[in-house]
């Protein structure tokens, strides 16, 4: 009995020893960020992973005065400081800006790669509870810093998505989409909420989306997966990675488009009204593999998930494949790069930064937790072509907000989410680790 316990604890020691042995030489990139990136991205050769690379930049938050990178002729300053874990921004039709202060719930499932997820996010900062409330933030005079704060609503379940329709405050939680009774202007809403539809919860991506279309009449509510790709079965996945079509007077729902693995940015091009998204693609296929991406998302669409990628690349780790699908797969419209983790997404129709970022989408990369070197940590902007409302043809995304990184990668003073226009035309970020917002503007005498 003893020497088969010794024998068990020799080879749980060596699978332990080849365990770290593993983590600590990950997967490389062998490819430039950018070179996995636009309309026509280099795809390279899959690297298939029992274990996900892991390497995530430890979260320290910004020194006083330090402040994040933007491009020549453009400044940045703190817009709201001190916030907990502000994930998602909304302007409201006086200027005020709205702010989900949330996290994930508990996790759960997701297999060997949600254990990793569960591990990891809570080391880059993404472990806290959520402090579950939408706070309301009032620059009254003009100076680019939020003075007035209010919370507006709390007890709320890790909102995220916020959008104004008519005299109601539709709020995304994680497990429904709610509306309160609103009138611009008030600073707290004591009124209950009202379901307008349930929406699957649990798994490794919590986080859902709402916004309106240019009418009014229809909601749409973004539902990422439950896990990588789908390897804890397909009926937990039921409604999921897809993009809903909801009727909220009538409370019910359609699937508008799906094969979305994680669509977290919504918006309307504005001169197309276009619904466009950005997408969190898979894991575990190596440090270059497959592209996170933009994409004007079609109704009735399907971008692939779990079974293909990038227009029709087959995953063969999913069982049983689906090759009758594979002729209806939609090949994404641009490229961000691998492991990116874009989430903000935000035309700049409404943004006075320059003609340089005129015509085009301003995007928030929260950051790879996956990949060596590290990719994303900042919000770029992919122009778009001037005869049309799509990504200009030969465009790599440009760098608008920088910084998020030391230069070694290795540690994280902040993680840019949301990304919208304030009422002046500035660009606010959502930094869920800096606890901060940051406005990016043109200098007064430039304007």
């Amino acid at each position: 009995m003893r020497k088969h316990a010794v024998r068990f604890g020799i080879v749980l020691l060596v699978l332990v020893a080849g365990l770290v042995f593993y983590l600590t030489r990950p997967d490389r990139a062998q490819l430039s960020e950018n070179a996995v990136a636009g309309r026509v991205p280099q795809l390279s050769q899959v690297r298939k992973q029992t274990i996900p690379t892991v390497r995530v930049a430890e979260p320290t938050g910004w020194q006083d005065g330090q402040t994040p990178t933007a491009p020549a002729g453009l400044q940045v300053q703190a817009f709201a400081k001190g916030l907990d874990h502000p994930r998602w921004l909304y302007r409201l039709a006086n200027g005020d800006v709205l702010v989900a202060e949330t996290n994930s719930p508990p996790r759960e499932g997701g297999g060997i790669t949600g254990f990793f997820m569960r591990l990891f996010m809570k080391q880059a900062g993404a472990g806290a509870p959520s402090a579950n409330r939408i706070t309301l933030l009032r620059d009254a005079n003009g100076d680019g810093v939020a003075e007035g704060r209010s919370t507006l609503l709390s007890g709320l379940n890790s909102p995220f998505g916020m959008a104004v329709v008519g005299d109601w405050l539709y709020v995304a939680n994680t497990d429904a989409l709610v509306r309160y009774p609103f009138r611009v202007g008030q600073t707290r809403i004591t009124a209950d909420a009202e379901k307008i539809v349930d929406l699957p919860g649990g798994g490794n991506h919590w986080a859902r989306n709402v916004v309106a279309d240019p009418d009014g009449e229809s909601l749409y509510v973004s539902v990422g997966s439950a896990s990588n790709i789908a390897e804890n079965g397909l009926e937990i996945e039921k409604n999921r990675a897809a993009i809903w079509q909801v009727d909220p007077e009538k409370k019910s729902f359609r699937i508008y488009a799906t094969g979305l693995r994680n669509a977290n940015g919504m918006a309307f091009e504005p001169r197309t009204k276009d619904l466009w998204a950005v997408v969190n693609e898979r894991d575990m296929l190596g440090s270059d593999m497959p592209p996170d991406y933009l994409t004007k998302v079609e109704f009735g669409g399907n971008y692939g998930w779990p079974w293909h990628y990038w227009g029709g690349y087959i995953d063969d780790r999913v069982q049983p494949q689906r090759p009758d699908l594979r002729q209806y797969v939609a090949r994404p419209d641009y490229a961000l790069g691998a492991h990116v983790a874009p989430l903000g997404l935000a035309f700049t129709g409404d943004m006075r930064l320059g003609d340089r970022f005129a015509n085009g989408a301003a995007i928030g990369l929260h950051g790879s937790w996956n990949r060596v070197p590290p990719s994303g940590y900042k919000v770029v902007y992919v122009p778009f072509a001037a005869d049309g409302g799509f990504p200009a043809k030969d465009a790599k995304p440009v760098d608008l907000l920088t910084g998020f990184l030391s230069a070694d990668g290795k540690q994280a003073f902040g993680r840019p989410v949301g990304v919208i226009a304030d009422r002046t035309g500035a660009m606010l970020v959502a930094d869920d680790v800096g606890n901060v917002i940051w406005r990016v503007s043109q200098p007064l005498a430039t304007r």
